[in-house]
């Protein structure tokens, strides 16, 4: 648990170093790849969790997690290529994906209680990070209108899956 924790940490400090290194903020092209990366690496964490959680809630939230983020990514997908933005690999992007990587690789060593615990765990830091780069840096940055309101209109439902997620961490605790 402590070596997924540490991987956690190193890996959000990755992002927010990364993250306020654009002094002007990152490009759309930046933030798209972002967008994407950031989806991804909770797509992945959820496929993982469907075959390795315990609790059936746990499970629930893992798909809602694949369902939801997916949608984000096609709904992103369409945007850059109906603009002809091609997606920017950065280093945000790059620590994202890194962190990701690094997330699976910890919660494989795990299962049964002591995976969904961590799984929710990381999910919660994971979705308070990712509200905390829209409002602070996404949204600011984003110079086409189409491409800020697609960030506006999505974080809601990463909100919606924060305060899921918080509520799953409780429940594990008891």
């Amino acid at each position: 648990m402590k070596i997924n924790q540490a991987a956690l940490g190193g890996f959000l400090a990755l992002v927010f170093a990364a993250t306020s290194a654009y002094a002007a903020g990152p490009t759309d092209p930046q933030i798209a790849s972002i967008v994407v990366t950031a989806n991804q690496v909770d797509i992945d964490a959820g496929k993982l969790a469907l075959t390795k959680a315990a609790s059936p809630d746990v499970k629930k939230f893992a798909q809602l997690m694949i369902t939801d983020h997916t949608g984000v990514n096609k709904a992103a997908v369409e945007l850059v290529t109906k603009l002809h933005v091609t997606p920017e690999s950065n280093p945000t992007s790059q620590s994202l994906q890194k962190g990701g990587d690094d997330n699976l690789a910890a919660l494989k060593k795990l299962s049964g209680a002591a995976f969904d615990k961590a799984y929710v765990d990381h999910e919660v830091v994971y979705h308070q990070a990712v509200i905390d780069a829209v409002d602070t840096t996404l949204i600011p940055s984003a110079q086409n209108a189409e491409l800020k309101a697609l960030l506006v209109k999505v974080r809601p439902a990463f909100v919606a899956h924060l305060d899921h997620a918080k509520k799953l961490q409780g429940e594990l605790s008891k």
